[in-house]
């Protein structure tokens, strides 16, 4: 009897999920690759000439849709909180002492897992299909990635006999192997090479074309299994096992440790190993096991009680440096990089390494020619640890006089550590002044993201923030990933930033030291930008919290030719160039300190807090002492805790309309 089609699909689908899990999850492939992409080309030809046969989780839907133009947020079902770090064995133990202080002394078991070096991803299943998949972001917040996370063979798109509705979180990673040979493709493109696979992994992710995404052959395991935000089983070693049996690639490098020794045994073992795991690791996750445990442990503000990284010890090689150089950062920063002989750290090649700025070289002694130890810090970044022994002929290095980039003034202002071009035009600067300028809180210039400012300045579009008001949507329309309508969008919204006020542009400017405070500070005290750019650094200091340092660069800034010529610019664009000159220092809530903490019902967090700079407030961050009021709306978080403790006065937005109507 004949297989009808729909019989056929559902087989070959079965078969190649079998594949799929034998080969990516298991590394225990039983089919040729030239049988699995036959069977893959069948089940791709049924559903091509069945299309109403295609399924969301069919093998064949890994890879498939047009390009994005960018990432939709999405909230987590609960918050994706970091982790306290352990740095030696100390420090490990003194965590194993809290617990059980904590715990009353009952024993306890630790799951201990490889503390992988990628980028945390949740994903969730509803009726055993793959839904949705985001990325870590701040915590709260993430990223939809759904169709690039299709594209990871080792994720399920469908599992077997889990719960209807589930999520998993885990580690997205790139392997050594993958790392090397993307790298090789680059350079045959003449393209840099990546900086670590963590890196490149986060940016695999990330690109807005799915095939990008799976050429690069990222990998998934997960370590948390959550139903409705809270676990799903009664310890985390049966949630591992969980997500194992339900075809999860889940790291088998694990351990239950009873007690201290047998954790730090298993930390020891993972250290000597590292470098022979085809991954790259930073440490070992350790994890009270027990859920109830766990629960009667609790959380601090940013990290649970019941969970630590112990971070391995960088480790450290000899090399020689044979030449210091100066590159420019994208905020003007001179930054001197010693160009190593190559030598390999950590399993990763490593020619460079920064050394910061003068005072760093001075206090290492580090001279050209010398023979100096590295490490990578944090296991990413070379940084130079000491000299080890002084080179013959070895030769002293100052930094330059001038912009190495395009020949503008440097200037080092009193007390700081770092030079720095003061020209806003140098194109080692520009991308990021563009960005900055066109943020949210800044020009507010919705559509002005870094795949844009790069092709922007790239192709000699923009060469400074005035050029954004000549663009015109045809300029726009043959960038990548630029259509006609997404084109007029970013042009209608550059042309809505010019009403953006006085203390905004002050502020896009990217002057040193001026941030939005600041910046809203001086437009309220000279009310115009020429009287700020004409002001000495004696005038400039009677506005509130400038002094001299900030008085000076906001001086260095305007002496600058090419500084004056950009405001020109941005002046015959039509920009707001005076406001509403008004003493900051005056008001009902002069000299009174806010905080501001969770969902107002009627203000957003930025309109409460220009009402209360207006007002002649001031609004932090933080909780102190020194806090007069916390404005707390709903879902307030940890500031609230911390201002109760504290006996800090805690109002509702009621309270702070009427402290701001008070005369």
């Amino acid at each position: 009897m004949q297989e009808t089609p729909s019989r056929e699909a559902q087989r070959l689908r079965e078969t190649l999920r079998r594949h799929e899990h034998l080969y990516y999850v298991l590394d225990q492939p039983d089919v040729e690759d030239a049988e699995y992409d036959a069977l893959m080309r069948r089940l791709a030809q049924i559903e091509l000439e069945h299309p109403d046969l295609a399924t969301p989780d069919s093998p064949t839907q890994r890879v498939g849709g047009a390009p994005r133009e960018g990432f939709v947020k999405a909230a987590h079902s609960a918050p994706m909180l970091s982790l306290d770090n352990a740095l030696n064995d100390g420090e490990l133990r003194e965590f194993d002492r809290r617990v059980r202080e904590l715990l009353a002394g009952a024993d306890c078991r630790y799951a201990a897992e490889l503390k992988l070096d990628g980028l945390s991803m949740a994903v969730r299943f509803e009726h055993g299909v793959l839904v949705q998949a985001i990325t870590r972001g701040d915590g709260l917040t993430g990223e939809d990635v759904t169709e690039n996370a299709r594209t990871i063979r080792s994720l399920p798109l469908r599992v077997r006999d889990g719960p209807g509705l589930f999520e998993a979180r885990g580690e997205v990673i790139m392997d050594r192997q993958a790392f090397e040979r993307l790298n090789a493709e680059r350079e045959r493109q003449e393209l840099a090479r990546y900086a670590n696979p963590r890196n490149s992994a986060a940016g695999s992710l990330r690109v807005l074309e799915p095939r990008i995404t799976a050429s690069r052959q990222l990998d998934f395991y997960p370590y948390f299994l959550l139903i409705d935000g809270q676990p799903a089983c009664e310890s985390h070693w049966e949630s591992l096992e969980t997500l194992a049996r339900m075809g999860f690639k889940v790291n088998p490098n694990r351990a239950l440790c009873t007690g201290i020794e047998e954790l730090l045994a298993f930390c020891k073992q993972c250290e000597a190993m590292r470098d022979e795991l085809p991954y790259e690791i930073d440490g070992v996750v350790a994890k009270v096991d027990s859920l109830a445990q766990q629960r009667a442990l609790g959380w601090t503000a940013k990290a649970p009680r019941w969970a630590i990284a112990f971070k391995f010890p960088p480790q450290q090689v000899e090399t020689m440096t044979a030449s210091i150089e100066v590159q420019v950062g994208r905020t003007g920063v001179l930054t001197p990089v010693a160009h190593l002989r190559p030598v390999v750290v950590g399993g990763v090649m490593v020619s460079r390494a920064t050394l910061h700025n003068q005072d760093e070289i001075e206090r290492l002694g580090v001279h050209i020619g010398d023979t100096v130890v590295i490490e990578r810090s944090g296991d990413v970044i070379p940084k130079v640890v000491r000299v080890s022994a002084p080179g013959e002929g070895r030769r002293r290095f100052e930094m330059p006089g001038q912009c190495p980039v395009c020949g503008g003034d440097v200037a080092r202002e009193e007390g700081e550590v770092a030079t720095r071009c003061v020209n806003t035009n140098c194109p080692a600067r520009l991308k990021e002044s563009i960005l900055h300028f066109a943020a949210r809180g800044v020009m507010d210039i919705d559509g002005m993201g870094d795949a844009l400012v790069d092709q922007l300045v790239d192709r000699g579009l923009v060469t400074n923030v005035a050029d954004l008001y000549r663009l015109k949507a045809e300029d726009l329309i043959p960038l990548e990933r630029m259509a006609e309508k997404s084109a007029k969008k970013v042009c209608d919204n550059i042309e809505r930033s010019k009403a953006q006020p006085l203390a905004r542009v002050l502020n896009g400017l990217g002057i040193p030291f001026v941030g939005e405070r600041t910046a809203r500070i001086l437009a309220d005290t000279f009310g115009s930008l020429d009287e700020i750019a004409g002001a000495d650094a004696e005038t400039l200091q009677q506005a509130e919290e400038v002094g001299p340092k900030v008085a000076g660069s906001i001086r260095h800034f305007f002496d600058e030719p090419r500084n004056r010529e950009l405001v020109e610019r941005l002046r015959e664009a039509g920009l707001q160039f005076t406001g509403e000159k008004r003493r900051a220092e005056g008001g009902p809530l002069a000299g009174r300190t806010f905080v501001l903490t969770g969902t107002l019902p009627s203000l957003t967090r930025e309109e409460a807090k220009a009402r209360i700079e207006a007002a002649g407030g001031k609004v932090t961050g933080s909780v102190s002492k020194k806090t007069n009021w916390v404005v707390a709306g709903e879902e307030a978080g940890s500031k609230l805790d911390k201002a109760r403790a504290l006996g800090v006065e805690v109002i509702d937005e009621t309270g702070l309309l009427e402290l701001l109507s008070r005369e």
